[in-house]
């Protein structure tokens, strides 16, 4: 019997460091399925190639969009491009179901396309794009934000009646799909993005990366204007010059939209030597710096959109076995348990006083950080997520087969 294909589409991120994307597809490949990815083309990828088993069909992404009608066009070319590849992919070897992941919630077309085909839709619910909106520009005030806005909830409104079954990274999204989406329960499940624990551990520290201090302290993540990166830099500040610590190197990885922005703040506020800003990281530095770190920084800022979301970052500190400072939001909370430090959201002063007790505490950070090593293995990791995973595919699939019977 020839293996069933699933295609699945990214538009914001490359394959494999969208580490879910990555996760899902291996979890698939596990189970007999064979997988093609469409994405857009990272430094120095090639256009297509097969890793781990995995056929990945690259483009070229268009420039970074400024405006309405820069993302607009963004989004165009990129639904193109995936569009084309779609058919090239169908060409080599049809596919029985398209997973789309969000951002942006416009694949719900393409899907009804290869609908007449009698492919099934999945739709992987990573962002809600109108709390993101609301986020970035605050609640719209103006007729042109207004409509913006629900335009947004539109194409996510189109996007969830479109899918034949939706995955929430967490249950407020999960919610969010039910009573606002109108997609019935049974039509939904929770696939947390929880970390692979047998390959995110603690490994070999490295000193360098502490450039000569005692103490370093790691932020990862996207930069974006809602996530609250300059509250990184506030805190490295406040650690630095109002506490007198210049025993603490702070590492920020990632990489989006205000990474330029960052480092010129950075050197305005005197922080080049206590501040690396490497940019994009790949696992093997990612797990280096974890390794080295004394904790990790969660200082996400309360908006429409974070309260709701799952850090990746909160999850990824607690499999490395660091100790978590950060803000107290709804489902960051649900996600390290009794194993963070967490202040009230908007206080930069008390974030930064609890790192530095912390940091001066090394009972509470191997008790906090142990903790949080067995949370990660025992609740948040990734197994028992690729089963519910691979669960919705095989339902899927068995209702198509007995779809073809009738």
């Amino acid at each position: 019997m020839p293996r069933p294909h699933a295609l699945i589409i990214v538009q914001n991120l490359p394959v494999p460091l969208d580490r879910r994307v990555w996760l899902e597809c291996r979890a698939l490949t596990g189970a007999g399925y064979e997988v093609s990815v469409i994405c857009p083309r990272g430094e120095g990828d090639p256009g297509y190639e097969v890793l781990d088993g995995v056929h990945l069909y690259k483009y070229s992404p268009p420039p970074p969009a400024g405006g309405l009608l820069g993302y607009a066009l963004e989004f165009a070319l990129s639904w193109l491009h995936t569009a084309r590849l779609s058919r090239k992919v169908w060409r080599r070897k049809p596919f029985a179901v398209m997973q789309a992941c969000n951002p942006p919630d416009t694949y719900w077309a393409l899907a009804r396309l290869w609908r007449r085909r009698g492919v099934k839709f999945v739709f992987d619910h990573h962002d809600l794009n109108p709390e993101v909106f609301r986020s970035r520009f605050g609640e719209p005030e103006g007729r042109g934000s207004r409509l913006q806005l629900a335009g947004l909830y539109w194409l996510e409104r189109m996007t969830f009646r479109t899918a034949d079954h939706v995955i929430s990274t967490n249950t407020s999204y999960q919610r969010i799909a039910i009573e606002r989406g109108g997609v019935p329960e049974k039509n939904t499940s929770v696939v947390r993005s929880g970390p692979d624990t047998t390959v995110m551990k603690p490994g070999r520290p490295v000193p360098e990366l502490r450039r000569g201090r005692q103490h370093l302290v790691v932020w990862l993540g996207i930069m974006g204007p809602q996530d609250g990166v300059d509250v990184v830099l506030d805190v490295a500040r406040r650690t630095v010059f109002d506490h007198g610590r210049e025993d603490v190197q702070f590492a920020v990885l990632g990489f989006g939209d205000c990474l330029a922005e960052l480092r010129r703040q950075c050197t305005e506020l005197g922080m080049d030597k206590y501040v690396d800003l490497p940019g994009r990281v790949g696992p093997a530095q990612i797990s280096e710096y974890f390794s080295t770190a004394s904790a990790g920084l969660s200082p996400d800022p309360l908006n429409p959109l974070n309260d709701v979301s799952t850090m990746n970052k909160t999850m990824e500190y607690l499999a490395y076995g660091l100790p978590v400072v950060g803000y107290r939001l709804t489902e960051n909370a649900i996600s390290a348990g009794d194993c963070a430090v967490f202040v009230e959201p908007g206080d930069a002063a008390g974030c930064t006083a609890e790192l530095v007790a912390l940091l001066d505490d090394p009972q509470r950070r191997e008790d906090l950080g142990k903790r949080g090593r067995r949370r990660a293995e025992l609740e948040l990791d990734w197994a028992p997520q690729a089963r519910t995973y691979v669960g919705v595919y095989d339902r899927l699939l068995r209702q198509a087969r007995a779809a073809e019977g009738n």
